[in-house]
């Protein structure tokens, strides 16, 4: 089960979350009993509605006194918005530009922000977005050595090709982070020397990359490339990283699986993880499908969030 040091989250808050907030919120915030927004998951801003943070995936109102209730609390207007997302920016939206378009951006700390609001087009692609009123600051939360018994379970002679399957907010993508960083640095008590590890870091969810750099500890031979489609990305490490090992968030369509093919054959092994709840789920994914048919995954790890995020419901071993 996935746990984390509460210590380390406040001075997350105090360092990196509570300045790019308006006195609005951050104060309600501050006063939440007991420090509980050391819980917190998402904070959820919309112009004219009201303020909602999700702690273990249930959604609660924040009132004016710190209080997180059932019935609506504060709410922003769409200045009060527009001047929480300039501070986002740096005061520079332009600077942010080709993240914005992607519908996110990384702010200090490796904090990912969903952005929703206008798209603005150019021949039928996104340009960027403007009027954005919709925000959701999902708090990144590092917690070190969860997925050493994963790591354990994946690796005797050699690492074994895994994907690792879960449901939204069953901590897949923090169990992975994990795994990257121990592969990378290496585990002493079972002789697993440290590998070159590469990442396609596509929604600058496992890194965190702030300003190109990680904000996230992934290990000391771990490169990474942020914002890059994991097509495109699989094929520029294996020409240009030489990685042992690919490590790849959500995959599933055809495209994917061509390119961690290319991958297997060329001697690599991949980590990878999917939505899904179990095995009959997954394999509705034509990609997803496609590999596990052709034992391109040796070991399929099924999460939930039974006994909170990261429970390890099941270890599939493939032939």
């Amino acid at each position: 089960m996935v746990t984390y040091d509460k210590e380390k989250v406040k001075r997350t808050f105090e360092t990196e979350i509570f300045p790019v907030l308006i006195e609005k919120i951050k104060e309600p915030l501050k006063n939440m009993k007991n420090n509980g927004y050391v819980d917190i998951e998402e904070i959820r801003l919309r112009a004219d509605r009201p303020v909602m943070i999700y702690i273990k995936n249930k959604g609660y109102f924040l009132n004016s006194n710190g209080a997180i209730t059932d019935k609506p609390g504060i709410v922003l207007s769409k200045s009060e918005l527009e001047k929480i997302f300039l501070i986002m920016c740096d005061y520079s939206f332009y600077s942010m530009e080709e993240d914005i378009k992607q519908g996110f951006i990384t702010i200090k700390g490796g904090h990912r922000i969903g952005l929703a609001g206008r798209v603005v087009q150019d021949n039928g692609k996104i340009k960027t977005l403007k009027n954005i009123y919709f925000i959701n600051i999902r708090i990144a939360k590092e917690v070190k050595n969860c997925a050493l018994n994963v790591v354990k379970e994946i690796f005797s002679k050699e690492i074994s090709h895994t994907l690792i399957v879960s449901p939204p907010g069953c901590g897949k993508t923090t169990i992975l982070r994990d795994m990257i960083r121990l592969l990378s640095n290496g585990v002493e008590d079972i002789n697993l020397v440290g590998k070159k590890v590469a990442v396609v870091d596509e929604r600058s969810e496992i890194a965190s990359c702030y300003q190109g750099i990680p904000q996230r500890d992934v290990g000391i031979r771990t490169d990474v490339l942020d914002s890059c489609p994991k097509v495109e990305g699989i094929s520029l490490l294996l020409r240009s990283m030489s990685p042992e090992i690919i490590a790849v968030d959500e995959i599933g369509s055809i495209k994917d699986a061509e390119a961690i093919f290319d991958a297997v054959n060329a001697g690599v092994k991949v980590i990878a993880t999917a939505h899904g709840r179990d095995l009959d789920e997954i394999l509705k994914r034509p990609g997803i499908k496609i590999l596990i048919e052709n034992n391109c995954f040796e070991t399929v790890i099924f999460l939930s969030n039974k006994h909170g995020p990261g429970t390890i419901e099941n270890i599939l071993k493939i032939n």
